[in-house]
């Protein structure tokens, strides 16, 4: 990289609190990275967003986004999987999705799949789409090389949404606000400029979340939610109101649980997976997304194995009326029986 895009510099060290305050009053001195930040470009536009799908303000970025996004896992994470991943890819920007959502973990910590699709994507579109990573590292030094790694892979020079990825325990939140955190590492790049907002993500406990949202002014959070949430560890009733409440942008994921929580779902007959002793789940589709677009998320990003299953998701994004409260509670009575498998990613005591 660039002497401009340098990332793992040294940086004078500072109190996370103190640095948290001064990136909540949008100001960080200049002095401390050394050289002012870079200019970011104008946010992404997808031109036939508007006319495929209702959109949403994703919190108070000021971006409007389609109510549809595309997840970087499912066929988006199969290794050696270009000729079916590019054009899955390609075909969701044409048909206005302007969002999408990969990992440093996604594909192996090693070969980064998930992120080599979306590079091959983005050297031509990166203009189109409101592009988020993660980081899994909860240090300052480790995050700062993915994302240095995460910027050659996407073939870009910044990236619009950087998350910490998948909190799920109160030791981890500890971890990345303390001294030499990773925190650090999201306050760091978006002053360079080379993140534009800073997210956290989780599956397992509302609680974790709360925690790292009341410490510090993220710009989005990015949480489990299907129509099996009120069962177990509701991120409905504890972590959205709060999410709401600091007008951050919420994207809703897991909708249809890897499959699990469809009527479509087939368990595996390997004994040895872990959904061995699953059964067919009880919602379709089209009930799962309703289920979560008529809650006040931003957005949802799903996962899709090909083109038809892409097409059938957009459909049910532009057709999208929101459900009743009645309509609600009769979706959560019909995912009940299959709650624990549909919140598998949940913290669950043996």
């Amino acid at each position: 990289m660039s002497k401009s895009k340098k990332i793992t510099g040294n940086v004078e060290r500072r109190d996370v609190l103190k640095l948290g305050t001064a990136a909540a009053a949008g100001f960080v001195a200049s002095s401390v990275m050394g050289e002012p930040p870079r200019p970011m470009p104008d946010l992404p536009q997808n031109p036939a967003t508007p006319e495929a799908m209702p959109t949403r303000n994703l919190g108070r970025t000021g971006y409007q986004v389609g109510i549809f996004s595309l997840g970087g896992q499912a066929a988006i994470e199969k290794p050696n999987n270009f000729d079916v991943a590019v054009p899955l890819i390609e075909k969701a920007i044409d048909l206005g999705v302007n969002y999408v959502d990969t990992s440093a973990r996604y594909g192996g910590v090693e070969n980064r799949w998930s992120e080599q699709y979306f590079g091959r994507v983005m050297k031509a579109r990166r203009s189109e789409v409101f592009l988020a990573t993660k980081t899994h590292d909860r240090t300052r030094d480790g995050s700062m090389k993915l994302l240095e790694r995460s910027l050659e892979l996407l073939q870009t020079d910044h990236v619009d949404l950087w998350q910490i990825h998948a909190l799920s325990e109160p030791e981890q939140v500890e971890q990345v606000f303390a001294q030499g955190g990773a925190l650090e590492a999201l306050v760091e790049a978006r002053e360079q400029g080379l993140v534009r907002f800073l997210g956290i993500s989780g599956h397992a406990d509302p609680d974790v979340l709360i925690d790292a949202i009341e410490r510090f002014p993220f710009d989005t959070v990015l949480l489990a939610l299907n129509a099996a949430d009120p069962c177990h560890l509701s991120f409905k009733q504890k972590l959205l109101p709060l999410a709401v409440e600091r007008e951050m942008g919420i994207i809703g994921m897991k909708i249809p649980a890897r499959g699990l929580i469809l009527s479509s779902w087939k368990p595996p007959e390997d004994p040895s997976s872990r959904f061995a002793n699953t059964v067919p789940g009880t919602l379709n589709m089209r009930e799962a997304m309703r289920y979560v677009l008529s809650l006040p998320v931003s957005t949802v990003i799903v996962g899709c194995d090909s083109i038809p299953q892409l097409e059938e998701n957009v459909a049910i994004a532009r057709a999208f009326n929101p459900l009743s409260s009645t309509q609600m509670a009769e979706l959560e009575k019909l995912a009940e029986p299959v709650s624990k498998q549909s919140l598998f990613f949940r913290r669950w005591q043996s």
